[in-house]
């Protein structure tokens, strides 16, 4: 008799569980007073195994997307914005946890050196475009001309002009071509980014992810609003239109962004072969060598 789905779940979930925690182990460094803090500003929090059931499920039905996606050669792009410390990096970790690297990868790009800033704007992204078969998620992406660059004075408003311009037709010439390209943006209150750059500030396991530019999104805030809405106005385009995905929640967001991202691409079950475990061979003359204690590394644990 097959095993069914649910005990499946439930096995995997047994087996996984130790795996998925030191991931949600991100806050474990707060004080008890910020985590009390943070807590009573969100009370309705999403039951832990409730989450992880819902997340391993999701995770599921995304191998089969990769395995769609691999076996009809489909193209894939999808861009993660947002405004700092909006969860794009938790969503983009866990949509590619239980992924193939070779299949699925993760694109973020540093600030342009001084060469790439004298090109056409597009051509540093284009080389990490997927072939068929791929999918690739850009965690940030060429909406920095519209957002990060503008609001910090490093384009001037003729370069940001231009981008505008060009973007609605540069991601119509994408899809053109066959990709699928999808466009998340992440949001969250003014409040909210306030407790999470605290809490970044308070947590040794999270200080590397504020950088200056991080810092001056605070000051900035109203710019970047402003900027926001301008970018949504002019590139929320119907080959490539923009999602909203609310992040206040952070469980929450990962699992919805999963599950729309799920909806939106028609993929289905491939076939497989079936894979057996060939016997072992024998050879009754080999003898395993004895390597130098000093190759191992030392046994602390």
């Amino acid at each position: 008799m097959s095993e069914q789905p649910k005990d499946w779940l439930e096995a995997e979930l047994q087996d996984t569980i130790d795996e998925d925690i030191e991931i949600e182990m991100e806050d474990a460094i707060l004080s008890a007073e910020i985590k009390r803090i943070y807590r009573s500003h969100h009370p309705d929090q999403m039951p832990r195994k409730e989450y992880f059931h819902e997340l391993l499920r999701l995770q599921s039905e995304l191998i089969k997307l990769q395995d769609w996606v691999s076996y009809h050669k489909e193209k894939v792009v999808v861009l993660f914005e947002g405004r700092d410390s909006a969860g794009k990096g938790g969503a983009i970790k866990r949509i590619t946890q239980r992924l193939n690297p070779r299949v699925a990868r993760v694109v973020a790009l540093p600030a342009p050196s001084d060469r790439e800033k004298t090109q056409w704007y597009f051509q540093r992204y284009v080389p990490h475009l997927p072939a068929g078969g791929e999918i690739v998620l850009f965690d940030r992406s060429w909406y920095n001309r519209a957002g990060v660059e503008r609001v910090m004075g490093f384009a001037d408003e003729d370069q940001v002009e231009q981008f505008f311009q060009d973007v609605p037709d540069f991601e119509r010439m994408l899809v053109r071509s066959g990709i699928r390209l999808v466009k998340y943006w992440f949001s969250i209150t003014d409040e909210e980014q306030q407790m999470r750059f605290l809490i970044r500030i308070h947590d040794p396991l999270k200080q590397w992810k504020l950088s200056p530019m991080d810092l001056q999104s605070r000051v900035r805030w109203e710019a970047y609003t402003k900027a926001k809405e301008d970018m949504f106005e002019r590139t929320n385009i119907p080959e490539a239109p923009w999602y909203i995905v609310p992040g206040n929640d952070k469980k929450r967001a990962r699992l919805n962004c999963m599950n729309h991202l799920l909806e939106l691409i028609p993929y289905a079950e491939v076939p497989h072969e079936e894979v057996k475990l060939p016997n072992r061979v024998f050879n009754p003359d080999y003898e395993r060598e004895v390597l130098p204690r000093e190759l191992y590394v030392p046994q602390k644990y």
